[in-house]
């Protein structure tokens, strides 16, 4: 495949056996590599970037992230274990140095976390990692279906069958196989919290496959929260954009972060921080949000105001 069209994921490549995936997922790219950098979340005492101030919204949850290395999967790992929650994240093999960061973030907080690789796009590893992290965690309160994988596109006919089978694959089929193998670990107020996009609102042309397959989540979101409600589980998503992140920011230029570009798309004439999108993981997660179900919240600077 031209290494133009390489499909960039998400997640990461098998735990159990490599052979069973000739086609290996590429790197999102690197966090440290990201200029400007992402603002940081720390305590108040530490005066760093932005301050948030926990209050033990998750004190005694355990937590399961994708996409946890980087990004907004980050920054919700971090959120989570300052509200008191135990977490494991899942990323891509290449992606160990920004997962190990995040570790070390975590800790720092005094929080804990798991590091669990694995490639979410095989249902096999989707069964692998739901049993180590109940295993690791000793159970599961919180999922976070957050993997991703985007690739810029201008021409549907230039679209492969492979791209958009590898699209799905990450950012919908294993929000369904990880889902349903936590699912018989999760009891009476579980949450899930699904990661869609403002992509599947305002249909990005350049990305078809991508905000086709967040629509799809949506989708699922609000069908799986009328399957799992009467049991007492909660099922939410969080649609945002656009953020400054490893993912967005492959093949996007620096200047974009200081309303050029990419900070053009909203009225705020900026991107957003991923701290300001884990917020709202944290909100869905914790009691503060106990009446909502099914529903999309929409971090995304002002882009779209009726979703």
């Amino acid at each position: 495949m031209d290494s133009a069209k390489e499909t960039f994921h998400k997640v990461i490549h098998p735990s159990m056996d490599p052979s069973k995936n000739t086609q290996q997922p590429a790197s999102t790219g690197l966090e440290r590599d990201l200029e400007p950098k992402p603002q940081k979340v720390h305590l108040p005492s530490e005066g760093e970037d932005i301050v948030y101030t926990p209050s033990g919204k998750l004190a005694g949850k355990k937590a399961l992230i994708t996409g946890g290395d980087s990004g907004i999967g980050r920054a919700v790992a971090i959120l989570f274990a300052m509200e008191g929650a135990t977490v494991a994240i899942v990323y891509l093999p290449p992606e160990e140095e920004d997962a190990q960061h995040t570790k070390t973030q975590v800790e720092k907080n005094g929080g804990q976390v798991i590091l669990i690789p694995s490639d979410l796009s095989l249902s096999v590893n989707c069964k692998d990692v739901a049993k180590r992290a109940v295993e690791a965690l000793g159970g599961i309160d919180i999922l976070v279906n957050n993997a991703a994988t985007r690739q810029e596109q201008g021409d549907i006919c230039e679209i492969s069958e492979e791209q958009w089978a590898s699209t799905f694959r990450v950012n919908l089929d294993s929000y369904f196989h990880l889902t349903k193998y936590v699912l018989p670990h999760l009891s009476k107020g579980g949450v899930i919290i699904n990661s869609a996009s403002v992509d599947s609102y305002i249909g990005v042309p350049s990305r078809l496959d991508y905000a086709t397959s967040k629509g799809a989540v949506v989708a699922f979101t609000r069908a799986l929260s009328n399957q799992l409600v009467k049991k007492g589980i909660r099922v939410n998503a969080v649609a945002a954009g656009p953020v400054w992140t490893p993912l967005v920011a492959t093949g996007v230029s620096e200047q974009s972060q200081h309303g050029h570009g990419l900070g053009n798309w909203t009225p705020m004439d900026r991107v957003g921080q991923p701290s300001e999108i884990a917020t709202c993981y944290v909100f869905l997660a914790s009691k503060e949000s106990t009446f909502m179900s099914g529903q999309t919240l929409h971090p995304n600077g002002g882009i779209v105001v009726n979703g």
